[in-house]
């Protein structure tokens, strides 16, 4: 991917999920994405999705999603799909999340369960980003919301899949002006190290 930062398209995804094993039964609960380009949001995506299986009452606790709230929401089957289409190309498209081992495991296990194939997307994951951007002197760790208080993005994260979609734009366009001249492309961006 040598495209220049500044004409990609990046489509910052993050997910609500019934528990932390996408191959091991856990299910999405909610879809939230932003596609940003050049710096300016062009669209976003966000819903509800119904799993097969009760919420657990400690995710509820911690998203404050319900039964209730996706007992009329369609189920991977349908919004998978929709998801991947709005993404667009593989190729034209970067796939951006914070913790993104654990988002894209979600998102590969849904494309199994519906025997579809995974596109190829270039991802970037801007917890590995901001650990060779933002000095450990700055920050105890690079969890969402201590990056977010950090960089006092207008938007914080709730647990919710679209604010907290939004608030890694804010931060990953945060770590991109951090890191000025330094990187220009996207693969650039991917192998980057501090001191290097």
């Amino acid at each position: 991917m040598d495209t220049p930062l500044n004409v990609t398209t990046f489509v910052v995804v993050d997910l609500e999920t019934t528990g932390g094993a996408p191959f091991g039964g856990s299910e999405i609960t909610e879809f939230g994405a932003v596609k940003v380009c050049g710096g300016e949001v062009i669209d976003e995506f966000s819903t509800f999705v119904r799993p097969d299986g009760a919420i657990p009452e400690f995710i509820t606790d911690l998203t404050g999603i319900t039964d209730e709230m996706v007992a009329d929401a369609p189920g991977i089957d349908s919004v998978f799909p929709d998801f991947m289409h709005w993404c667009g190309s593989h190729k034209e498209t970067v796939l951006i999340a914070h913790n993104a081992p654990f988002d894209i495991s979600f998102l590969k296990a849904a494309a199994s369960k519906l025997e579809m194939p995974w596109p190829d997307f270039f991802i970037l994951d801007t917890v590995r980003i901001a650990r060779h951007t933002v000095d450990r002197d700055e920050v105890p760790n690079y969890k969402l919301g201590t990056l977010a208080e950090f960089f006092q993005t207008k938007v914080q994260p709730t647990h919710r899949a679209l604010d907290d979609a939004q608030t890694t734009v804010e931060i990953f366009h945060r770590l991109i002006e951090r890191l000025g001249t330094q990187v220009s492309t996207v693969k650039e961006l991917q192998s980057f190290k501090r001191g290097k």
